[in-house]
């Protein structure tokens, strides 16, 4: 691997920041490596040097972040305490200390609680600095000792090799964690190679033919973790000395072809599901450069992938940095995240999402891109990606995939999938269309963004999610229309969808440039007493008036007319909290009620106009 990055001072931003929200478009952004040397790199020193004055006491934005309840805090300290060691030649003047630092912090966050991803982050920065023969400089032999005990995937894997209460992405944790501790002298190689076989088994079984990862046992959670996950399966096998064998390299290229559609100038990343935001962003990083790596990528793709890594790279200094906190900010300004990811963690979301870029960038470097102008054809390149393609994730009892769609530089999706325990309810699991900086869902909430909410007399709250049957996608010139049915509806309140038969439905969309609309045949079984029919519609674009019956017009913003027919009245109202997306507030939202529902089939219809 290249060298570690050198601190330098901070510069000031090579692109100015733009007012609009979305942040700014990138036509000539700097070398990646110059932004994380020269920004991201001082912002994370400042961070650390905080951390060594205060100690236990350190206090970013309020937030008291020893007091945080942050699982993984331990690991991502070791995490970039490494980097800071490992970013000096041996000869430094400065190498002693910083391996001091590092024993401090050791001893100190010792006995704190360090879960999961924090022993994942922890044991991988042993490994760097044992490669590096410093690790014994580093560690006292008793903090090491404690340190064997505790960096053990055991604290999360049962002995039968079934994970503790975790999602199954989580054996890409437990599997490096074996693998590191077998390298480090630990342990013998059995536990890993057993855990990467229960890994690729579940990806394998999860996955079917069509090579994405079910985040759940079979349920159709189909988000950014889905096409992650085989990255950082990649990147842990890499990192660990091994050669991904060539289903991993299969997988791989199935989300790098998901992947190269939702390419832009702005550095936006994933749009919809859970954690994403400037995770979104930096799932691309990780991704790619494990692709290009194993050479999955053409020697065109290769270099596009860089210039859009080199787009992230900016957009997180100059969009994710809060130059007055100096630190990375997902919370304020109107911007919403999910519980995960809380301000709690504030401290670690820096460190985690810094080693994200640095790592990354290294990678980069070392493919020979370090210092390197991103190529200039990057822009013109995107006009020639396909304007519409259907990735299916599973077939079978019910359908899930995602239709992504390119309008006039404009990244459109639909997602089709389950959003399943704990998330079928919350609007970024929605199968409504999302588009970066202009249709996005709401972390953790549940309001009915452009999607029929009814409720039945005996207080049941019915949803069309979770349940898509008989997909079908057509595509004719401009036009693409996609079409399904549901023979249930989505019971609201529990924390798994459940289905429920006193609807069925049969909805279709139809995008042409600029214009979506949405068509639902609703269809009660029998006298169910429906007593409410609502839908709302959060946007960021301002100025919203009523000019007639359901029609709405934005006097500002990327969305210009919402109109709904079968919804009843529609008023336009300005947004709380709630309305709140990862990159910011919406600015208003309409609201649609209609009462008295009949018992027998009925039409819902609500469209939009854009402008990209």
């Amino acid at each position: 691997m290249t060298p570690m990055l050198a601190l330098a001072p901070m510069l000031l931003a090579v692109n100015a920041p733009a007012p609009d929200p979305r942040g700014q478009i990138y036509l000539a952004p700097p070398p990646m490596h110059a932004t994380v040397s020269t920004r991201l790199m001082p912002q994370v020193e400042t961070l650390v040097l905080q951390l060594l004055r205060e100690k236990r006491g350190m206090t970013i934005d309020g937030v008291r972040v020893f007091e945080s309840g942050d699982k993984f805090l331990p690991g991502k300290i070791a995490a970039i305490m490494a980097y800071r060691v490992l970013a000096l030649p041996k000869a430094d003047a400065r190498l002693d200390r910083r391996l001091q630092d590092f024993a401090d912090m050791a001893e100190i966050t010792l006995q704190d609680t360090n879960d999961s991803w924090g022993i994942y982050y922890y044991i991988s920065a042993l490994h760097s600095l044992r490669k590096a023969g410093l690790l014994d400089r580093a560690l006292r032999p008793a903090t090491l000792a404690a340190l064997r005990t505790k960096l053990d995937w055991r604290r999360f894997v049962r002995p039968d090799l079934t994970l503790i209460d975790l999602p199954n992405n989580y054996y890409g944790v437990a599997f490096p964690v074996a693998r590191l501790r077998h390298l480090l002298g630990w342990e013998d190689a059995s536990a890993s190679e057993q855990l990467l076989a229960r890994t690729l088994e579940h990806y394998r079984k999860y996955s079917g033919e069509y090579g994405f990862a079910d985040e759940t046992e079979g349920k159709g959670r189909f988000d950014r973790y889905s096409v992650l996950l085989v990255g950082e399966i990649a990147q842990r096998m890499i990192e660990t000395g091994m050669t991904p064998p060539p289903e991993v390299r299969q997988w791989l290229r199935r989300s790098v072809d998901l992947m190269l559609p939702r390419f832009n100038l702005r550095g936006e990343g994933w749009e919809y599901g859970r954690s994403i935001g400037a995770y979104g962003e930096t799932a691309f990083l990780e991704t790619l450069t494990a692709a290009a790596t194993l050479k999955v990528l053409t020697p065109q793709e290769e270099r596009m992938a860089y210039a859009f890594s080199a787009r992230i790279a900016a957009r997180y200094t100059d969009f994710w940095i809060d130059p007055a906190t100096g630190s990375v900010d997902l919370w304020n300004e109107g911007r919403r995240t999910d519980a995960y990811r809380g301000k709690h963690r504030i401290f670690g979301e820096n460190l985690s999402l810094a080693r994200q870029y640095i790592y990354t960038d290294a990678i980069w470097s070392d493919l020979g891109y370090r210092g390197r102008a991103p190529d200039p054809g990057y822009a013109r390149w995107l006009s020639t990606l396909p304007a519409h393609r259907f990735t299916w994730f599973a077939r079978g009892q019910y359908d899930r995939g995602v239709l992504t769609l390119r309008d006039r530089g404009q990244v459109l999706s639909l997602p089709i999938i389950n959003g399943a325990e704990g998330q079928h309810m919350h609007s970024p699991y929605f199968p409504v269309p999302f588009a970066p900086g202009m249709l996005q869902g709401s972390p953790d909430a549940t309001w009915p963004q452009l999607l029929p909410r009814i409720t039945l007399k005996d207080g049941s709250v019915l949803m069309p999610l979770a349940f898509f049957k008989d997909v079908r996608v057509n595509r004719q010139g401009g036009k693409t229309t996609v079409t399904w049915r549901q023979d249930v509806w989505d019971r609201m309140g529990g924390k798994d969808a459940v289905a429920d038969p006193r609807l069925s439905v049969e909805t279709r969309y139809i995008f042409t440039p600029g214009h979506i609309v949405r068509e639902d045949r609703v269809v009660p079984n029998g006298n169910i007493g429906a007593v409410k029919l609502d839908v709302e519609f959060g946007s960021f674009s301002t100025g919203a008036t009523s000019v007639g019956d359901g029609e709405t017009t934005f006097a500002k913003g990327a969305v210009t007319r919402f109109a709904t027919q079968g919804y009843g009245a529609c008023t336009p109202r300005t947004t709380t909290p709630a309305y709140a997306a990862t990159t910011g507030p919406m600015n208003s939202v309409v609201g649609c009620t209609r009462s008295a529902l009949p018992n027998a089939p009925f039409n819902l219809r609500w469209e939009l106009s854009y402008n990209p």
